[in-house]
């Protein structure tokens, strides 16, 4: 596929997978496309990388400070890569006022994080959500398609040991 500078490679390219490029080519020249293409580039890689934002500024013609904007205005698209387990914290009202935000600390505490890092293993991030649409199960995580609800801080040491060396 040519690029920007005829068919050469560019230094830090990154290479697209074809279902990910045909969605692009299809929702590229519609309004307000950015956001529907940032979520099937982040379902496809996990995150959204720098030569992955300037693929897509080269491939649909919008400008890189725009497709930075709308990245770092929604705390849903992450530019860093996640933990293989990507631990999700509900903050939504309920969740909240049932202490979610002591279960984010307390699983930050065990795992040694600092916000928006991963473990040195790569195993583990921790993401605060804005809801996880579980509100009678308050305080609530994930960790990928698992939900865990009705938490309490002597809860989470077991949560982590299931994903430890998987």
């Amino acid at each position: 596929m040519a690029n920007a500078v005829g068919d050469k490679k560019l230094e830090g390219d990154i290479e697209f997978p074809g279902e990910l490029t045909a969605f692009i080519d299809e929702w590229k020249q519609k309004p307000g496309s950015l956001i529907m293409i940032l979520h099937k580039t982040q379902e496809t890689f996990g995150y959204i990388s720098r030569p992955a934002a300037e693929k897509l500024s080269r491939l649909t013609g919008i400008p890189l400070a725009r497709i930075y904007g709308v990245i770092t205005f929604y705390h849903f698209f992450k530019t860093k890569k996640p933990g293989k387990h990507k631990i999700s914290v509900c903050l939504g009202t309920a969740c909240y006022l049932k202490g979610s935000q002591d279960i984010i600390d307390e699983i930050r505490n065990i795992l040694g994080l600092e916000p928006d890092a991963v473990t040195q293993d790569g195993q583990f991030s921790v993401d605060p959500v804005r809801c996880v649409g579980c509100c009678g199960l308050a305080p609530v995580l994930t960790v990928g398609n698992d939900t865990y609800g009705k938490l309490t801080k002597d809860m989470l040491p077991g949560i982590i040991a299931r994903y430890q060396n998987v």
